[in-house]
C-alpha cells in the first residue's frame, strides 16, 4: 500500500486553485444575460444578418442572448441562424420539426431561456428594435410586468407596414382583442412586447398556444392583472419574405378568442370537431337524396355513398381547421383518412349499439339518438386525436 504526502505548499495551491475555480464560476454567473430576445421565424433567411446587426447596435451596452425558433423553414432559415450562432455565442437556433405555430414558437424559446427579462419580436424588420433598451429600463426601475410596443397609441403608428385592407382588419382584431384582456391595453395585438419571466412562468400552463397572438393570449391567461405599460412604435415595412397572414391565419386567431371564452367549458378543438360532424351530416342527407332520386340507387348502395362522402369531407375539414396545427401531408394525409374511415367505423357501431340500448330501456327515442350520437362523437374525437392527429 502507497501512501501520497501533500506538502504544505501543495495544500496551498490546492486552495488556491479552488478559489480561482469558484471566482471563475461566478464571473461565469454574472455574465449570464439580463435579456432573452426570442425571434419565432418562418421562411425569414435573408433578414437574420440585418437583425442581428440592429439588436446589436441596439443593446451594445446591454447583455442579451437571441433565441431564433425556426418552424423547419423551407429556405434554409435554420442553417443560416446556425451559421450566425457559430460566430456569435450570444445567438441560438431552436429547429422544431412536424410542429408549427407562432405562440408555441415563442413559448419554446422563452422556456429554453433562463433570462431576467424576455422580449418577443419578429424576424421581419418590422418592429422597432431601438425600443428594446427603454422596455428594459421600464422592468428594471419599475413595477411593471410587461411592455408593449404599441402601434394604437399617440407616436405610434402602422406607417407603411400594413396594407389598407390589413390595418382595417388589424383594427377590426385589435377590438376584438380588447374584450379579452382584463386590463385596458391600446394594443393587444402587437406582437411587440418585453416582460418578466416570472409572470410566463405563472401564466404558462394556462396558455392555449392558438394562432399567432402570444401576447393576448399571455394577457388573457395570467392568474392576476398585469401592470402593463405600453411605449410608441411606428410600424415599419417588410424588407425581404413575404407576409405569413392569410385566411387560415385569421382563423387560428379566432380559435384563440374562442379557447379564452369557452375553453374552460367545453375544450375548442372539440367543439369544432363535434361542428364539422354536423355539417357532415348534412353532407351525408344531401348525398343520400341525391343517390336515391337523381342517380336511382337502392338504398343500401346510396348510403354506402353518403357515409364514404361524409367521412371524407369530415376528414378534410378537421385536417384543415380543427387539427390546423398538426395538419397531415402526404403519405401521412392517406394513412391518416384510413385511421380516420377505421375510427368513425367503430364509432358508428358504438353510437347504433348505445342507442338501442337506451331504446330498449323505455326511454324516448330522442334521448336514445341523442345518446348514441355523443357516445359516437366522443370516440371520435377522442381516438383519431390519438392515432390519426397524433402529435409527431
Amino acid at each position: 500500500m502507497r501512501f501520497t504526502t501533500i506538502s504544505s505548499g501543495d495544500k496551498v495551491m490546492q486552495d488556491l486553485l479552488k478559489c480561482d475555480a469558484r471566482r471563475a464560476r461566478s464571473d461565469h454567473a454574472a455574465a449570464a444575460p439580463d435579456l432573452t430576445i426570442v425571434v419565432p421565424t418562418l421562411n425569414e433567411r435573408d433578414n437574420l444578418q440585418p437583425l442581428v446587426e440592429l439588436i446589436e447596435e441596439a443593446l451594445r451596452d446591454r447583455s442579451w442572448e437571441l433565441i431564433f425558433v425556426d418552424d423547419d423553414s423551407s429556405d434554409g432559415t435554420a442553417y443560416h441562424a446556425r451559421a450566425l450562432a457559430q460566430q456569435d455565442s450570444r445567438l441560438r437556433c431552436l429547429h422544431r420539426i412536424g410542429r408549427r405555430g407562432l405562440s408555441t414558437a415563442c413559448i419554446e424559446g422563452v422556456l429554453a431561456s433562463a433570462s431576467r427579462f424576455v422580449a418577443i419580436m419578429d424576424a421581419d424588420l418590422q418592429h422597432d428594435e431601438r425600443l428594446l433598451p427603454r422596455m428594459l429600463d421600464v422592468l428594471g426601475n419599475e413595477p411593471i410586468d410587461i411592455v408593449i410596443g404599441s402601434r394604437y397609441m399617440a407616436g405610434g403608428g402602422i406607417g407603411e407596414g400594413l396594407s389598407f385592407g390589413r390595418a382595417r382588419a388589424s383594427n377590426f382584431a385589435t377590438r376584438l382583442a380588447r374584450f379579452m384582456c382584463k386590463v385596458n391595453v391600446a394594443d393587444p395585438m402587437s406582437g411587440f412586447f418585453m416582460f418578466r419571466r416570472e409572470v410566463f412562468e405563472a401564466a404558462v400552463h394556462h396558455l392555449s398556444g392558438q394562432g399567432f397572438k402570444i401576447l393576448l393570449d399571455l394577457i388573457a391567461s395570467s392568474p392576476q392583472q398585469l401592470r402593463i405599460r405600453e411605449l410608441p412604435f411606428e410600424f415599419r415595412r417588410r424588407r425581404y419574405g413575404e407576409s405569413k397572414l392569410d385566411l387560415l391565419v385569421a382563423w387560428e386567431y379566432a380559435i384563440l378568442l374562442a379557447d379564452k371564452m369557452i375553453g374552460h367549458i367545453v375544450p375548442v378543438r372539440f367543439a369544432l370537431f363535434a361542428l364539422i360532424g354536423g355539417l357532415g351530416l348534412l353532407v351525408h342527407m344531401a348525398v343520400l337524396w341525391s343517390g336515391l332520386t337523381l342517380v336511382a340507387l337502392g338504398f343500401v348502395a346510396a348510403q354506402i355513398a353518403a357515409t364514404m362522402v361524409a367521412m371524407t369531407s369530415n376528414f378534410f375539414l378537421n385536417n384543415l381547421f380543427t387539427y390546423r396545427d398538426q395538419r397531415l401531408r402526404g403519405c401521412q394525409l392517406i394513412r391518416g383518412m384510413l385511421s380516420f374511415y377505421l375510427i368513425c367505423g367503430v364509432g358508428a357501431v358504438a353510437n347504433v349499439g348505445i342507442a338501442a340500448y337506451v331504446f330498449h330501456a323505455d326511454r324516448a327515442w330522442w334521448l336514445a339518438g341523442i345518446a348514441g350520437i355523443i357516445v359516437g362523437s366522443v370516440w371520435n374525437y377522442a381516438v383519431s386525436s390519438i392515432f390519426t392527429w397524433k402529435r409527431r
